[in-house]
């Protein structure tokens, strides 16, 4: 019988189907199996393939991997293997790779040209290393910024999420997904994951389907249109029924309504998780089945769904067709993928000229100086003056790798490498200072000062000491991998350990003092923002962070960074986010400010934007046209720069409550100094949508307000009225 599953001249469908009608019901759940190499052994890894047809391992590198695709080659139907691995920033698991900023850092670029161009290159080192798929992008809003893996995400705006996760997988699958150097997306974590009672990562989301759909779904509907080939079902519950477990958010949402055609993984031990955590089911049997009737396809790190799963479909109690459904699944993303046809093997001839090379570094670079963020620039304190003649920088994360690097490279997962050198050259604040500083003839001094969550304060008379003698200080201060990442939330977003005091205490130096941040998540800062007479946000900038930072600090670099999260006075504060909804008692404590203390999208510049001059193609209109948006920018700064303009929609009138503001377009634009430019936006009026009582998507009558501005603060935004008919 020929093997029509072999011919790569037929079509892909028919392919699967000639595959499907080969296998034993053991080898189809075999590929619904992703296994964790470095959680069984050797010999067990092995069995793994050719005793139970495992379709995919999950952190298997260069050798392991060549060896059990051989293995899986050689068995009776030859199905190869795919290899997942966690290259969110880059492939930067391995020591040597290019490392980017963290998503949430690459979302302040608000450059989706760029953040496609960290896809590409993140999709070339990682398929030399002869890998397939990487669990990227994560399009979890950070809305509860005491979570732990806020700076995974790409802030808290849906559109902006939905606009940068279109792109990045756009550079992850490339053209086709069977070009050698594309590799598979997966959006992840679906769905509302991040918004987790009280920010506890992996907990329950006591939300409505109606706000699902309203708030959360975007960017994984944008991640299904752009091609997505995977995704990611999350741990938590959404109002008691763990994802999961969940047909509604599966089956109906995600298969059904929004069309998706890959296969959904679930994360790890997901279904393990059903019965130790979640206790909707009392046996493996029992959440084997809840998760292939859920609409799961394919199964991290249970092993035991394994056995299960065969004896339910041996039982009759699942019926072999979802199997074979999740199956399908599978194995139309490994034909597309181009596995069957010699794809995949390490390119060990072309690694070590494609993995951390000049080019690579280079698009890095570009990403992390679009990445920092001017907060504040008091007295024009930056760019410094040549009269400065000795800078003191100080601080715990000045000169701290593990901190730049931030979470998910080789220092932190899978096994934790806290000592390990880098391989490629590390560009810290400390670094970049002095490099520029030492091209001008400036000395630089240094004192640690404190560490970030150690009470023992005494360095902080030795940092006052070294600081007292110099022009200007620059205090590196933030967090640390402890505090951000899987199960590593905070209560408690103020700056930790002896931070405030060392600052205070370099304060009373009666120096200018400049405060940069490297940290993973907003934190509450109020102190520094009155008190710093300038202040830069790195979040965890990668490689390239002390580059980019010494640069903006020299003046070399105009900062064009915006924020896309909103930074809180006070962890009771919370949530802080710009799109929320007006309410009765909205906007008010007696102790403090209801405002955020720096917005969404806000960031300042060394040059001076003024927006006038609003204007809309037509003031009335119905749900089917399109508006054009047009504003009048001009730069009345000494500095040429990038500016990126924002577009926000109020709707007047709902039938539900809507939020004051929402994002709904953004263009980043070069405008020279003393320059006007006109910035023209496309608005379909189909995207001033609600989602109504009934779960529907509708464009009601009535008038919006069009807001068009450099951030989402109402005193910062033109306005211009539009009446839907």
């Amino acid at each position: 019988m020929d093997m029509k599953y072999k011919d790569k001249t037929l079509p892909v469908e028919e392919r699967v189907n000639d595959l499907l009608e080969r296998m034993t019901p053991e080898e189809k759940i075999g590929q619904m199996m992703q296994i964790s190499f470095t959680s069984v052994s050797a010999e067990e890894a092995e069995k793994w393939v050719t005793e139970r047809c495992a379709g995919s391992f999950l952190h298997a590198l260069g050798e392991d991997a060549a060896r059990l695709q051989e293995i899986a080659l050689n068995t009776r139907l030859g199905i190869p293997l795919l290899f997942g691995i966690d290259a969110v920033r880059g492939h930067a698991l391995y020591n040597g790779a290019t490392i980017f900023p963290v998503q949430l850092a690459m979302a302040c670029t608000w450059n989706p040209e760029l953040v496609e161009k960290a896809g590409r290159v993140t999709a070339k080192e990682v398929a030399a290393d002869g890998l397939h798929w990487t669990f990227s992008p994560i399009l979890c809003l950070g809305r509860d910024l005491r979570w732990g893996r806020i700076n995974e995400t790409f802030g808290e705006d849906p559109y902006l999420a939905g606009v940068l996760a279109s792109s990045i997988i756009q550079g992850y699958q490339g053209d086709s997904l069977s070009d050698h150097d594309s590799i598979l997306a997966c959006a992840k974590h679906y769905i509302a994951y991040g918004e987790a009672t009280g920010g506890r990562d992996a907990y329950d989301a006591q939300i409505s389907m109606r706000k699902v759909r309203e708030v959360f779904l975007l960017p994984f509907r944008k991640a299904a249109e752009t091609g997505c080939a995977t995704f990611m079902a999350s741990y938590q519950s959404i109002d008691g029924t763990p994802v999961t477990a969940n047909k509604k958010v599966l089956r109906k949402l995600l298969k059904e309504e929004l069309g998706f055609d890959g296969f959904v993984v679930t994360d790890w031990n997901n279904v393990g998780s059903l019965i130790f955590n979640q206790h909707v089911a009392g046996d493996m049997e029992t959440a084997a089945k809840m998760a292939i009737e859920a609409g799961n396809d394919m199964i991290m790190s249970t092993n035991e769904f394994y056995e299960a799963a065969v004896d339910l479909v041996r039982k009759g109690a699942v019926p072999e067709e979802l199997i074979d459904e999740a199956v399908r699944r599978i194995l139309r993303i490994k034909f597309r993928l181009g596995l069957f046809d010699g794809k995949g093997y390490p390119l060990s001839s072309q690694a070590k000229s494609v993995i951390g090379c000049k080019e690579h570094l280079d698009t890095a670079l570009e990403i992390t100086r679009e990445s920092i963020v001017l907060l504040e620039n008091r007295n024009n304190t930056l760019p410094l003056s040549g009269s400065v003649k000795k800078i003191a920088v100080i601080g715990p994360n000045a000169d701290d790798i593990q901190s730049h690097f931030g979470d998910w490279t080789f220092l932190s997962h899978p096994q934790p490498k806290p000592h390990e050198a880098p391989k490629l050259p590390v560009h810290t604040i400390l670094g970049g200072v002095r490099e520029l500083a030492e091209k001008r003839g400036i000395k630089v001094v240094y004192h640690k000062g404190c560490d970030v969550m150690d009470m023992d304060d005494e360095d902080i008379s030795g940092a006052v000491e070294c600081a007292s003698g110099s022009d200007v200080i620059i205090a590196v201060v933030g967090d640390c991998l402890a505090q951000n990442g899987e199960f590593k939330d905070r209560a408690d977003l103020s700056l930790s350990g002896n931070q405030q005091k060392l600052l205070e205490s370099l304060k009373e130096c009666g120096k200018p003092l400049i405060v940069v941040l490297v940290n993973g998540k907003p934190l509450a800062i109020p102190w520094v923002a009155e008190n710093a007479d300038a202040v830069l946000e790195a979040f965890n900038p990668g490689l390239f962070g002390g580059k980019a930072v010494a640069e903006i600090i020299f003046g070399e670099l105009n900062p064009n960074g915006k924020l896309p999260i909103s930074f809180p006075y006070h962890s009771g504060q919370l949530p802080v986010y710009y799109n929320q909804l007006p309410g009765w008692h909205g906007g008010r404590y007696m102790d403090m400010p209801c405002k955020p203390l720096y917005s969404f999208g806000y960031g300042l510049s060394y040059s001076q934007y003024e927006y006038s001059n609003l204007r809309l193609s037509r003031t009335r209109c119905s749900a089917n046209d399109t508006v054009t948006v047009s504003v009048d920018v001009t730069n009345r700064g000494p500095y040429d720069g990038k500016e990126t303009v924002q577009l926000y929609v109020n709707d007047v009138i709902s039938s539900v409550v809507t939020p004051v503001r929402q994002l709904k377009g953004f263009v980043k634009t070069e405008i020279r100094s003393g320059e006007t430019k006109t910035v023209e936006f496309a608005l379909p009026v189909s995207e001033l949508y609600i989602i109504d009582e009934n779960e529907n998507q509708v464009v009601e009558p009535g008038d919006f307000e069009i807001l068009v501005g450099p951030d989402s603060r109402p005193e910062s935004l033109l306005k211009a009225v539009l009446t839907v008919v």
